[in-house]
Order: C-alpha cells, then sequence, then structure tokens
C-alpha cells in the first residue's frame, strides 16, 4: 500500500508543475501536499516539520510571486485588468496549440483584452508584451520556487 501513497504524492507534485503553465491547476499548493503525504508516509521520521514549514513558506512566495510579476509587468506598461484577463483566456486556449499556443497565445490574448478596454493597437501591443513578460516572469520564477520545495524535501529526506 506505501507504493500506492508515494505514486499519489508524486502525481500530486507533478500536477503543481502543471499548475505553472494551466491557470485554474494550484501549482504550489498541489507540491506542498504531495511533499507532506510523502513526509506522512514514513511518520515525518525522515522529513520532519522544520523542512515543511520551510516548504510551505517557498509555496507561499511562489503564489504572492506569480500575481506580484503579472500585475507589475502590466502595470509598468499601463495595461488595465483586461489584459491580464485576455492573457490568461489567451493561456486556456493556447493549450490547445502546443508549445507555440502556449507562448504565444497569452500575448495575443493581453492585446486584445487591452484593445477591448478602448485603446489603440500601439498601446494595446506594449500593454499585452508587459503583460506577458510578467506572466512568463512569474512562471520562470514559480518553477524555481517549486523547485526548492522539492529540493529541500530531498535534502531533508536523504540528509
Amino acid at each position: 500500500m506505501e507504493i500506492v501513497y508515494w505514486i499519489l504524492c508524486l502525481v500530486l507534485v507533478l500536477l503543481g508543475f502543471v499548475g505553472i503553465i494551466v491557470p485554474g491547476i494550484p501549482g504550489a499548493p498541489l507540491v506542498f501536499l504531495g511533499l507532506l503525504g510523502a513526509a506522512w508516509i514514513d511518520d515525518f521520521q525522515k522529513v520532519g516539520w522544520l523542512p515543511l514549514i520551510m516548504i510551505g513558506l517557498a509555496g507561499a512566495l511562489t503564489i504572492v510571486t506569480d500575481a506580484v510579476a503579472t500585475a507589475l509587468g502590466a502595470k509598468r506598461v499601463g495595461a488595465s485588468p483586461w489584459a491580464i484577463a485576455g492573457a490568461m483566456l489567451g493561456t486556456l486556449v493556447g493549450l490547445f496549440f502546443g508549445f507555440v499556443g502556449i507562448v504565444v497565445a497569452p500575448f495575443i490574448g493581453a492585446v486584445l483584452g487591452e484593445y477591448m478596454a478602448k485603446r489603440n493597437l500601439q498601446q494595446s501591443a506594449k500593454a499585452g508584451l508587459g503583460t506577458w513578460l510578467g506572466m512568463l516572469l512569474g512562471a520562470a520564477a514559480k518553477v524555481a520556487l517549486q523547485c526548492i520545495m522539492v529540493g529541500i524535501f530531498v535534502v531533508a529526506y536523504f540528509f
């Protein structure tokens, strides 16, 4: 039965990493739950509370960083909330078009969202680029922080 628990924990962690790209999947919380479950499997003998607290703090920082990066990218270029909403919708649509869709569709969505906010095309493109760059930097930060979460667990488990 222990192997089933390990597989479930691994699935949670992997789903958490999918959440970096797919909006609506709570990435860091799933990674945390997977790692918490993995620590529970051996009654917290190898991974105690201090590493779990550190993992939880890294997870919380992941959530904050994601929101702040997108907002700062958008704000820096004067984008409206429509650009952010368009970028999120573009990300969802882009999932159906593979890697290129995931990269390009958020930008297109941000531009269209900003254009709907009654701005001209040049301003919309600028706002779209800023929003897209903010999302991209936020995703990079999420990858790094979620890898740190897993790294803390691995170090605590094996050392």
